[in-house]
């Protein structure tokens, strides 16, 4: 965030920048935050597949964990990771590398699923199979340029594991952007 404030305000002002910022987001981000169509569904189908979930975002776990349980999507998740339980950001590879150790699942046997180039980059430095999907934070043509699979949004994900020999069981650590 750091990064992202300098080019908008000055040097002197970045840490005032970021302290108003996370102020103010501790504020909206519940109301602000409403699920893609057919997250929900999607989720309640991956789960009752006996596919174990996890989150891997950018975004504070306790925010992300309030979200879950506005969104009653908390009972759906074995672990929530944020910068702020393992100490540094995406795409650094320690998000995924815990949720697998929450999961106790192992790295050839889980898939990461993202909404952002970011994602792709974060899977690959854990080795973990990464499918982005649509309708999230980045165009469709950017998660292409990737190189990963991408699905039109987050509602084709049970289809396309199926078609890939997934079968309800194997672990999956969605990131759902809600």
């Amino acid at each position: 965030m750091e990064h992202l404030i300098r080019h908008w305000v000055n040097r002197d002002e970045i840490e005032q920048g970021v302290r108003l910022f996370r102020e103010r987001y501790a504020r909206v981000f519940a109301a602000g935050t409403s699920p893609l169509p057919g997250v929900d569904a999607t989720l309640r189908r991956l789960a009752s597949a006996g596919y174990r979930l996890a989150v891997a975002s950018n975004k504070p776990a306790r925010f992300s964990r309030l979200i879950l349980r506005q969104l009653d999507w908390e009972s759906l998740f074995v672990a929530v990771e944020g910068p702020d339980t393992v100490g540094t950001t995406k795409p650094h590879p320690a998000m995924l590398r815990r949720c697998l150790e929450l999961l106790d699942t192992p790295v050839e046997r889980a898939l990461y699923v993202g909404d952002m180039p970011l994602d792709a980059v974060t899977g690959s430095r854990c080795g973990i199979e990464v499918v982005l999907v649509g309708g999230g934070s980045a165009p469709i043509d950017e998660l292409r340029r990737t190189g990963r699979p991408v699905l039109d949004d987050f509602a084709a994900l049970p289809a396309w594991l199926t078609d890939r020999g997934w079968p309800g069981g194997r672990d999956a650590v969605p990131d759902p952007a809600p």
